[in-house]
């Protein structure tokens, strides 16, 4: 009933400020949180103090040792500020959040080392891992928040505690600073998936250092870049971090490459999202400066991949548009696939990520409104998912909120099915952290296109 009538309550907001024009008026950062109509509130930001202005890279899971859910996300001021920290909240109903614990990184208004980007891995025998980029005492020039080694902390009570382990070794290529002093640069996102044998395989984005290849632009949208991966192969076993086995893939250790539309000769292929696929292959959705979502097949579990290709709703299809942002697909319970995405090929308006100079983050336009499609396996296809039509969930306005300025919306989210129900969690304008609920009716609704091979 609370949730009824806080979903309600939502809605009329919504309608009210739907009706005002973008930009109008400066809006109430206490408030402004209703604009997108979500059902659950899981962190407002404080501000002042508290350093806690940027939210991101929000990953909610189910806890391996108690019918709880547990949030996992990076906190700072404001992203690249240089005080990245990885926050944990709890909720025994996925509606009431404990207020976050600092897990690891830079405590508000101190100088210590960063932490970003956390993803947590649940082991078989109840032990959480995160893994996240540890600040080292050097990094590339301008990248300290993804400049760093692989660290490691494990909690063996569903994350009310946490102890530190040893990192986990990088392996170096041909784009790594030529100095072994100076780290790896990558960065992570999303949860590991588990291949056909339950190995845990995760991806991350490796970025090119600029001593070995100088990026063409000052623009951060054309960072030389590729997807690679690392698999897990004795996690459950729950080994403490030192004694934890991987795999780095692709096995030529350089990952997957997408040109960028603008330089052809430099490769933006970032942040990979893996499902497994009902056949035991792996599908790939990476986010690109192509203007489209692109992707890639394995089937032999991350070893060699598929040349990258646009991700279309179905074999034949226009290319998915998508700007220079992540586009998740999460596997469902029924069998299907869920992809969210924003749907614009990065030119919305005014904005555009193809200009050669910006005056403002482009990017903060383009990353609105979000959409999702669902998705249908499709055996004998050249794309093995087909989707949907586009349908728009979620929506800003255009309005910019928090110390970033931004107007994004579900960039970086994740997704549960837990007691019945599904729900998308989200980064409102990488500042609030909300949920919103994805009932059967909104998914049943949709058609996906059929094959006549199936």
């Amino acid at each position: 009933m609370r949730a009824t009538l806080f979903f309600v309550a939502a809605s009329v907001f919504l309608s009210i400020i739907s009706s005002v024009p973008a930009m109008s008026g400066e809006p109430d950062p206490a408030v402004d949180w209703h604009r997108s109509g979500p059902d659950v509130v899981v962190y407002l930001p404080k501000d002042g103090e508290h350093h806690d202005g940027d939210n991101e890279m929000f990953i909610v899971f189910q806890a391996p040792k108690s019918d709880e859910l547990l949030g996992m996300w990076t906190q700072s001021s404001v992203e690249g500020r240089g005080d990245n920290r990885i926050m944990l909240a709890r909720s025994s109903d996925g509606l009431h959040w404990s207020p976050p614990q600092r897990i690891v990184g830079t405590p508000p208004g101190t100088t210590e080392p960063q932490a970003s980007w956390g993803v947590p891995i649940v082991a078989r025998t109840g032990r959480i891992y995160c893994v996240y980029v540890k600040e080292q005492p050097r990094a590339e020039a301008g990248q300290r928040q993804e400049s760093g080694g692989m660290g490691c902390l494990y909690s063996d009570d569903n994350g009310k505690t946490w102890r530190p382990g040893d990192d986990i070794p990088m392996p170096r290529n041909r784009f790594d600073h030529p100095d072994p002093a100076i780290p790896k640069s990558y960065w992570l996102w999303t949860t590991a998936t588990r291949d056909r044998h339950g190995r845990h395989l995760l991806g991350y984005t490796a970025t090119t250092s600029q001593a070995v290849k100088k990026w063409p632009s000052k623009l951060w949208v054309h960072k030389d870049s590729r997807s690679a991966f690392v698999r897990f192969e004795n996690i459950d076993d729950g080994p403490d971090p030192e004694d934890l086995k991987v795999t780095w893939l692709p096995a030529n250790a350089e990952g997957l490459e997408v040109p960028n539309r603008v330089f052809p000769d430099m490769s933006v292929a970032q942040e990979p999202c893996v499902v497994l696929l009902p056949d035991g292959r792996l599908l790939v959705a990476m986010r690109t400066m192509a203007g489209a979502i692109w992707y890639s097949v394995s089937d032999d579990d991350g070893a060699t991949w598929r040349k990258p290709e646009p991700l279309r709703l179905h074999d034949n299809g226009d290319p998915i548009p998508q700007p220079l942002a992540p586009a998740p697909i999460f596997p469902l319970a029924d069998g299907r696939f869920l992809l969210v995405f924003h749907n614009n090929d990065g030119t919305r308006g005014d904005y555009s990520q193809w200009k050669l100079k910006w005056t403002v983050n482009q990017a903060n336009y383009l990353r609105n409104p979000a959409f999702i499609a669902v998705g249908e396996f499709r055996p004998k296809a050249h794309q093995p998912i087909w989707f949907s039509a586009p349908k728009q969930i979620l929506d800003t306005q255009g309005v910019i909120i928090g110390p970033k300025k931004t107007a994004e919306i579900a960039t970086y989210p994740s997704l549960t099915e837990w007691h019945g129900r599904r729900v998308l969690w989200y980064p409102d304008r990488k500042y609030y952290l909300l949920g919103k609920y994805l009932p059967d009716d909104l998914l049943g609704g949709v058609g996906v296109p059929k094959s006549p091979d199936l």
